[in-house]
């Protein structure tokens, strides 16, 4: 059995702390009664869920995430999608981008409106379980750590509470140049954007219009974990290699990479 253990007095960057938050995200998907049982076991006693459901022609049928607090820590996740259900979306180079809170840049317009739709919620559960100063975290994984990223942003640049971290998995690029630059300013040492080898939703939307914030923890196609980018020749590389490693399926590993498990395998493997 999976044993996982918050350290709830964590501040900073550690690989354990890294693969819990990576469970917490892989539990955004679960239903209300298994987040509040499992969210006990790690030590969180105070639980709350937001969910806000969306109307076409939106492309996303709802925004989810909860929040879980202790003594120490307060944890936001939100929920994310497939891959096969976000990239065609995603794809789209003409996907509009609106101003982002704060005037620190802009940010896609569907990420914008998803995160609107729960963030006065979230705001108010933040401050109501950090009255004692307990550290701030977010993650999530796909969308999730699209919203992630940007209700973070949102709460710093404009609320004035900034996140101990922000830890995302197979996140799609989010804004322009002029907002990660301002985010990798103020959440160096705080934001790690992990990806997977050949996952497809980190590729998208397309750059140069999009971007992506700096800090990234990368698995390589033999499940390595590297603190830094590859190279633009050895990322090619590696993404053929991890194209070609399943000869019973050949190209399929950019959505196979994407899936919230391989995360928590990879992770579970580089935090021994």
């Amino acid at each position: 059995m999976t044993t996982i253990a918050f350290d709830h007095t964590t501040t900073d960057y550690r690989l354990p702390h890294a693969r819990c938050l990576a469970y917490a995200a892989q539990l955004a998907y679960e239903d209300e009664e298994q987040v509040e049982q499992k969210a006990r076991e790690w030590g969180f006693d105070r639980v709350r869920f937001f969910r806000v459901p969306h109307t076409p022609p939106f492309p996303l049928e709802d925004t989810q995430a909860y929040a879980m607090a202790s003594d120490d820590m307060v944890i936001i996740a939100f929920r994310g999608t497939q891959a096969e259900e976000i990239r065609d979306w995603l794809s789209d180079a003409n996907a509009p981008m609106v101003p982002h809170s704060g005037n620190t840049g802009m940010a896609h317009w569907g990420f914008s409106t998803a995160l609107e739709a729960v963030y006065p919620d979230i705001l108010d559960a933040v401050r109501e379980f950090r009255a004692d100063g307990q550290s701030l975290w977010f993650t999530g994984h796909s969308l999730g750590g699209a919203l992630a990223m940007l209700a973070a942003a949102r709460m710093h640049f404009v609320d004035g509470l900034l996140a101990d971290g922000v830890y995302t998995f197979g996140q799609p690029r989010t804004c322009d140049a002029a907002l990660a630059d301002a985010y990798d300013t103020a959440f160096r040492g705080r934001m790690f954007r992990f990806v997977n080898n050949s996952d497809i939703v980190a590729q998208v939307p397309p750059e140069p219009i999009y971007r992506h914030v700096a800090e990234m923890k990368y698995f390589d196609a033999d499940g390595r974990m590297r603190d830094r980018a590859p190279s633009l020749m050895g990322g090619l590389a590696d993404r053929v290699k991890g194209h070609t490693a399943d000869v019973f399926a050949p190209g399929t590993d950019g959505i196979r990479d994407h899936y919230m498990d391989a995360y928590i395998a990879r992770l579970d493997t580089a935090a021994g």
